[in-house]
């Protein structure tokens, strides 16, 4: 048998932990990992391991392909998340940056990383196994089934733990927070798998979004990156400047040249190519062009609110997400606002 691996299930952000009586059958409140996303898909006789976004990890984690079929009782496809723990017994945490080094072209350099910074898989769902297609089962059957089928599986797999109690999840969000987690998930017990439908609830500790590099304007001293514009995809699928983020220590700009310079766009001579920057009626006589870049590299930005198609502020640098598909950054990640009337504010 050949499993297709579906896009994931996703999350719409929402401010608080939902109570389950809020839901029609109620829900199921897991910890949100902070990993890359991951499809684990073993037939038998390879293993697959797909991505929320177009590209494949199974070569960035040797570690997993050769576990997998040694702790897996029988073929099936799991949904979870990868993630790499540091530090000493005891007091080990998730850690973002050794696990975004993952990603790396050099083979070479891929096995050192998988034996100094070997990564595990916390399974969160269950879409077949054997020769049964679960999509279209509610989640707490798949759940029940996910828990039969890992029951006695040890290290590096791993079931993700999970609770009813809403009190119990509201502590969750505060205290995993210490061990590098990023939240909690709230998921409806009689759903169905919906692949890339936003049906689940995330609560996060920050409202971020995962954005496209458009491009950079040079520092007003005139050397090194002075703030880095970024964009996401409309519906109609077209990337659109959405804001920019800023405020880089003077080494820290000088450092993100080398770094982006692979994705300059350069025409036939091999020169940078620049393009005109949007203006506002703050812009004044300034210079806002911009070296522009292929749409290639995602970065995660924290955010306070969207006005109209923008960011209203300058969005704050989170982490790089090399991970993600760029065309998988749309704004339908973004939180939407409830409508409030302002009457009742002032009153």
């Amino acid at each position: 048998m050949r499993y297709e691996i579906p896009a994931p299930m996703l999350a719409k952000a929402v401010p608080a932990v939902p109570p389950a009586e809020k839901v029609p059958g109620g829900l199921l409140y897991e910890p949100k990992w902070d990993g890359f996303r991951g499809l684990i898909a073993w037939d038998g006789e390879t293993v697959e391991i797909g991505s929320r976004g177009a590209k494949p990890l199974t070569r960035y984690f040797p570690e997993l392909v050769e576990a997998i079929p040694e702790l897996l009782p029988g073929p099936c496809l799991l949904d979870g998340e990868i993630v790499v723990a540091t530090g000493p017994q005891g007091s080990q945490r998730l850690d973002w940056e050794a696990l975004s080094q993952r990603i790396h072209p050099a083979a070479s350099r891929v096995a050192t990383l998988a034996a100094s910074t070997p990564a595990m898989f916390i399974a969160f769902d269950l879409l077949a196994v054997g020769d049964d297609d679960l999509l279209a089962a509610p989640f707490e059957s798949r759940r029940t089934r996910l828990e039969a089928l890992l029951a006695s599986v040890e290290h590096p797999l791993h079931i993700t733990r999970t609770t009813r109690d809403h009190d119990a999840a509201v502590r969750w969000l505060a205290e995993f927070e210490g061990a590098g987690l990023d939240g909690v998930i709230a998921k409806p017990l009689t759903q169905p798998y919906a692949p890339g439908k936003r049906t689940l609830f995330k609560i996060k500790h920050a409202r971020t979004a995962d954005v496209v590099a458009l491009g950079y304007r040079v520092h007003k001293s005139g050397s090194g990156v002075g703030s880095l514009l970024v964009g996401l995809y409309g519906a109609d699928g077209v990337l659109r400047q959405v804001g920019g983020v800023a405020a880089w220590s003077d080494v820290r700009r000088q450092e993100l040249v080398e770094e982006l310079a692979p994705w300059v766009e350069r025409d036939d001579s091999g020169e940078a190519v620049t393009a005109a920057g949007e203006r506002s009626r703050f812009s004044g006589g300034k210079d806002v062009s911009f070296v522009r870049l292929r749409p290639e590299r995602v970065l995660e930005v924290r955010y306070d609110q969207l006005e109209g198609a923008r960011f209203r502020h300058t969005v704050q640098f989170e982490r790089w997400r090399p991970d993600r598909d760029a065309r998988s950054c749309t704004y339908e990640q973004l939180d939407s606002v409830a409508g409030y009337d302002l009457a009742d504010v002032l009153r």
